[in-house]
């Protein structure tokens, strides 16, 4: 099955190194996400130059931190130095991260508005046919031309409005804890708004899957319970994603993590809600349940994901565990 990799946004291991044996053990694509502390553009430039086929992507760039403009640009120059292999990843990030790290404001603009036209601005700056011309709630732009620059615009969409983006513009969706055994009820949504937009161009799934390898599987499932606590007590929209599934317990996680009980917030993620929102165990185990969410009809290629909690040696053996080559 074909299978992507999502390496830690922050993580004392050679990038490189790390993208070069990707590629060797057979993932087809490499993605980066971005937070604080490492720039993913900068460090997928880097593995541009490092590997030969492997597709390279973002996942995700928020739509605050960096205009349009910028995002094309980047796009466009990434594209370039990858040979044509790289996809353009963003999302709106949380609340917390555009307010408290970046000084902007989240709620005016309406989050989904800004993605909406962030998305469609950018992409009429890579790939339109005149001088861009844009006048939007968010953007008001005009007389410069398009970059010429074919590259896929993905959005990690988990709301109905943010999924209906996806529909109207996007190439791809990257879901991220939207529990596996619904995925395919939101992606229909998202299929259905497509057709009202009018179009006929199929839409890339691509689900993040955090996973954790150990001999020891109560470890390896301790990791996936570290990682889902982190995103429900960060970010309501994350919150309200595991609570299609889970609601009284995604309100425990998200209730204890806020009020600095970090301990009691991982100890709250259910065996259940690691079975629905991860793969973790013995080799077997996490590709067992790889398998399983590939086989879910809209998923195109599951993203490995690696937590940023896992330690380098889960990391490093959750990537040749779980690698096409050793399946």
């Amino acid at each position: 099955m074909p299978t992507d990799l999502l390496l830690p946004m922050v993580s004392e291991m050679d990038d490189g190194a790390l993208a070069a044996r990707a590629e060797d053990l057979g993932y087809d694509g490499l993605w980066l996400g971005e937070l604080w502390g490492a720039s993913s553009v900068v460090r997928l430039t880097e593995i541009a130059t490092r590997t030969d086929e492997i597709d390279l992507g973002t996942a995700i760039l928020n739509v605050f931190s960096r205009t349009p403009a910028v995002l094309a640009m980047t796009a466009a120059s990434l594209d370039d130095v990858a040979g044509g292999q790289f996809k353009l990843g963003v999302g709106t990030s949380t609340k917390k991260s555009i307010e408290d790290l970046h000084g902007a404001e989240w709620d005016d603009p309406n989050p989904v508005r800004r993605a909406h036209e962030t998305i469609e601005l950018t992409k009429a700056y890579l790939d339109g046919d005149e001088r861009v011309e844009y006048e939007g709630e968010v953007f008001e732009v005009q007389d410069f031309p398009a970059l010429g620059a074919d590259v896929p615009v993905y959005h990690a969409a988990l709301g109905k409005a943010n999924r209906r983006v996806v529909a109207r513009l996007c190439d791809g969706w990257i879901p991220h804890n939207i529990p596996f055994p619904v995925l395919q009820d939101n992606y229909e949504y998202i299929r259905e708004h497509a057709e009202k937009a009018g179009r006929e161009t199929t839409i890339d799934v691509v689900p993040y899957v955090p996973a954790a390898v150990a001999d020891d599987t109560e470890a390896a499932r301790d990791v996936i319970r570290g990682h889902v606590a982190y995103y429900v007590g960060s970010g309501e929209g994350y919150e309200r994603a595991v609570a299609e599934l889970f609601p009284e317990e995604a309100e425990a996680v998200a209730t204890a993590w806020r009020s600095g009980d970090r301990s009691t917030a991982v100890e709250a993620v259910t065996d259940e809600m690691v079975d629905a929102l991860g793969v973790a165990g013995t080799p077997e185990e996490a590709r067992d349940g790889l398998r399983a969410i590939a086989d879910i009809d809209c998923v195109t290629r599951p993203m490995v994901t690696i937590p940023s909690n896992a330690d380098d040696e889960t990391a490093t053996r959750t990537i040749e565990e779980l690698a096409p080559s050793n399946r």
